[in-house]
C-alpha cells in the first residue's frame, strides 16, 4: 500500500523521469552524432563514413601525423587510414576491447612525440569516452545546443518568410579530416615548438605510463588474435630538437615491441625541414608522397620477408 501511494504521490514526477529516460534511449539508438549531419563528426566517425561505414580490415592507426602523412589512395598497402585528431594508445585499446573496430591481416601504429602522453587533451566526443550510465544528451549537450539553435532559427526563419524551403534546412558538419598544406612560417615554428617545450618538455616515463599499459593490452591482444603489428617512428621537423623524453620513450618501447617480435622502422629523424607543414605534420604536397611510399616499401618488403 505504501508503494502505491508513493507511485500516486509522485506519478507526475515519475511519468517524466520515464519520459526523459524513453527519449535519451530513443535519441541514442538513432545516434545522430554519428547518423545525422547536422551534427559534429570526430575523427573516428570521419573514418567510418569514408569507408561506407565499414568497421574491419586492416589499419593504420595513429594520431593526426597519420592523417596528414598517409595518403590512403596513393598507398598500394591497403590499410584503412585511422588517423585521430589525439589520438593515443589508449584509444586503440579501447577501440580493440570494445570492439569498435575489428582490425585485419595487419595493424601498424604509429607513434610521434605526442602519441603516447598520457595527460595530453583529446577529443571528448570519441565513442568510448561515454559511460554507459551517462544520459546521450547530456555527454553531447555542446552539439545539441549549437544543432539545437541552427533548428529553431531555420524554423523562425522559414515560418517569418512563409518558406517551406528553410523550415528544416541546415549546414551540414565537416565530414573531412583535417590535412595539412603550405608550410607554417619560422615564427609559427619557433612559437609552436616554445609551446610544446612548455608544456610536455620536462616530462618522463611516469607522464606516459598509462600508454605504455596499453601498448601492453595491444600487444597481449595481437598476439592472442595472431594479428601481425608494425610500428613507426613518426617524423619530427629536424629544425627543432627533439623533445628530450623521446630517447627514454623511445628505448622502452622498442624494448617491449622486441619482446613480441614487432618490426619497428625509425623516422623520427629522418625527413627534411622543406618535407613538414609544422613540427610534427608533413606537407601533403611535399612530405606525404615520401612517406606513403616508403611506408608501402617497407611493408612490401617485411611481406616478401615472412614467405
Amino acid at each position: 500500500m505504501k508503494l502505491i501511494a508513493f507511485f500516486r504521490k509522485n506519478s507526475f514526477v515519475l511519468l517524466l523521469l520515464a519520459a526523459f529516460v524513453l527519449s535519451d534511449v530513443l535519441i541514442s539508438i538513432w545516434d545522430p552524432m554519428v547518423t545525422s549531419r547536422r551534427f559534429y563528426k570526430n575523427d573516428f566517425t570521419k573514418t567510418l563514413y569514408h569507408h561506407g561505414w565499414l568497421d574491419h580490415g586492416p589499419v593504420f592507426f595513429g594520431n593526426s601525423s597519420v592523417t596528414g602523412a598517409y595518403i590512403e589512395e596513393q598507398s598500394k598497402s591497403g590499410l584503412i587510414e585511422l588517423g585521430l585528431s589525439y589520438g593515443k594508445l589508449t584509444d586503440l585499446q579501447e577501440l580493440l576491447e570494445r570492439q569498435l573496430f575489428h582490425v585485419e591481416d595487419q595493424l601498424v601504429i604509429a607513434i610521434d612525440v605526442h602519441t603516447m602522453i598520457d595527460s595530453l587533451e583529446t577529443d571528448p566526443t570519441y565513442q568510448w569516452f561515454k559511460p554507459w550510465y551517462q544520459p546521450y544528451v547530456y555527454t553531447y549537450r555542446d552539439y545539441f545546443r549549437d544543432s539545437g539553435g541552427e533548428a529553431v532559427r531555420q524554423l523562425y526563419e522559414g515560418a517569418l518568410e512563409l518558406n517551406r524551403s528553410k523550415l528544416f534546412a541546415y549546414v551540414p558538419r565537416w565530414i573531412d579530416k583535417e590535412l595539412y598544406y603550405g608550410k607554417k612560417t619560422d615564427d609559427e615554428l619557433k612559437t609552436k615548438w616554445d609551446d610544446y617545450e612548455r608544456r610536455f618538455g620536462w616530462m618522463s616515463q611516469p607522464d606516459y605510463k598509462d600508454n605504455l599499459q596499453a601498448l601492453d593490452s595491444i600487444l597481449r591482444y595481437a598476439d592472442d588474435h595472431k594479428l601481425p603489428v608494425r610500428v613507426i617512428w613518426m617524423p619530427w621537423n629536424p629544425a627543432y630538437p627533439v623533445p628530450k623524453y623521446m630517447a627514454g620513450l623511445q628505448a622502452t618501447v622498442n624494448q617491449k615491441l622486441a619482446q613480441h617480435q614487432v618490426p619497428v622502422l625509425d623516422l623520427l629523424s629522418t625527413y627534411k625541414p622543406a618535407q613538414f607543414h609544422d613540427l610534427v605534420h608533413l606537407s601533403r604536397e611535399v612530405g606525404a608522397p615520401v612517406f606513403t611510399k616508403e611506408v608501402d616499401a617497407w611493408l612490401q618488403s617485411l611481406a616478401k620477408s615472412s614467405k
